[in-house]
């Protein structure tokens, strides 16, 4: 499936996040736990410690988060870009992802502080 999309792209990346990436195509799980769900929304937490990553996950519904301290974070995305974050206590990033878009990412703490989200994903 990877191969598929982009197999230039993800050559440079090590055998064991390729093979991540098409074992969690379909992970739904955003945050480490829901803390609140509805018909209508579902609130997530994700904490990191300094040096800990969050899998690979997808994301098909339009939603935001709330960082709640400062800290650093690397993403590898499926269309094989790779981006570094700053972050600043109480920084908040909204996604409109409408019907057939999505993305899959991880997550890795590559700061020297926990890095603490809240996510509320709204449900189509």
């Amino acid at each position: 499936m990877l191969s598929e999309l982009c197999p230039e792209v993800y050559s440079c990346w090590p055998a064991e996040k390729q093979q991540e990436i098409i074992s969690n195509w379909e992970n739904r799980q955003v945050g480490s736990r829901i803390v609140s769900e509805t018909d209508t929304l579902r609130i997530w937490h994700l904490e990191l410690q300094p040096g800990e990553r969050a899998p690979f996950h997808r994301h098909e519904e339009t939603y935001f988060w709330t960082v709640l301290g400062d800290g650093k974070s690397r993403s590898h995305y499926h269309d094989g870009t790779v981006r570094n974050a700053d972050y600043k206590a109480g920084d908040t990033r909204h996604f409109e992802l409408r019907d057939g878009d999505f993305f899959v990412h991880d997550l890795e703490n590559i700061g020297e502080t926990p890095l603490t989200f809240v996510t509320v994903e709204f449900k189509a």
